[in-house]
């Protein structure tokens, strides 16, 4: 509940919106609502209208899958929510950013998934992609060629027939993998489409850092396919990484010999209005302003304190 706009201004009403013990110090109110960090406090222009709480919007991406090795699928996206929710001056809320899974370099060995990204608090937390599938050296449709779930599924293994075995994205992240035929695998699964054969399914974009910029796109099945918009990785011999900070899905390698992509590593970015952001931050994201927003963007782990 916001601070009264007009009128008198209680100490009791400081204390319920922002804090504090008794007997109540204003050195307590330093840098709460519109307060300055020191000096004199002038309760009209420092507090009117102000609030503990104001508004974050936020995208969170996770790490993408990496893609199999040998007529491989490629890996699926890192999961990618977005949403707007409010949060609480003086609180601190932890960020982690996930890793990209590693592309298979070994025979029977599918594709890593990617590791989630996360806001603290019960904000939102995304599933790693899931890796893709990858050549088993022997007869039939393995477990080893299946596509791995995540936040979009991993591409099944093609080479060996007809393979349905897709990897399944979670609801409301990203999307299924793609399945295999004799010729091509599948595709990792991204955020807006699922993965085909070989392709791997688009990303989303999204403009909260104020530019348009597409994210969580799947990597591309062996033999031929491309990586989906928003960092997947082609398909190649030793399969495209998915790129970093986009939380793509690795490439699949396409022939024996060959390695699958590497995951691209996710990102969080939060967005919070100028006037009410802190400055307090850890694990040194980029901070940047666009219109009256400032937008803090972490490529690695840290916190914001609100």
């Amino acid at each position: 509940m916001a601070m009264p706009s007009s009128g008198e201004i209680k100490f009791s009403e400081l204390q319920t919106e922002f804090g504090g013990s008794n007997p109540i110090a204003l050195s307590e109110y330093y840098g709460k609502g519109n307060a300055p960090a020191s000096g004199e406090i002038q309760f009209a222009a420092d507090f009117y209208g102000t609030s503990a709480s104001y508004t974050l919007q936020y995208l969170v991406v996770a790490g993408g899958g990496g893609g199999g090795k040998d007529r491989a699928g490629g890996g699926g996206a890192g999961g990618m929510r977005t949403g707007t929710t409010t949060i609480t001056s003086g609180t601190t809320y932890t960020v982690a950013v996930g890793a990209g899974g590693a592309g298979s370099t070994a025979i029977a060995v599918a594709g890593g998934n990617g590791s989630i990204s996360s806001i603290s608090g019960g904000i939102s937390s995304c599933t790693g992609g899931g890796g893709g599938g990858t050549n088993a050296a022997a007869g039939g449709i393995q477990p080893s060629e299946y596509g791995r779930n995540g936040g979009s599924g991993g591409g099944a293994r093609g080479g060996d027939g007809v393979n349905t075995n897709v990897g399944i994205g979670v609801s409301g992240e990203g999307n299924n993998g793609g399945p295999a035929d004799s010729n091509n695998a599948g595709g990792g699964g991204g955020k807006s489409a699922a993965g085909t054969k070989p392709n791997g399914g688009a990303g989303a974009a999204s403009s909260i850092t104020g530019s348009s910029i597409t994210y969580a796109g799947g990597g591309g099945g062996g033999i031929t396919g491309s990586g989906g918009s928003g960092g997947g990785g082609n398909a190649a011999f030793n399969g495209v990484a998915g790129t970093v900070n986009l939380g793509g899905g690795g490439g699949g390698g396409t022939f024996g010999g060959s390695t699958g992509g590497n995951g691209g590593k996710g990102v969080v970015i939060l967005r919070v209005p100028t006037a009410n952001y802190s400055g307090t931050t850890t694990g040194s994201p980029t901070v940047t302003t666009t219109g009256s927003d400032t937008v803090i963007k972490f490529t690695s782990s840290g916190t914001y304190t609100a």
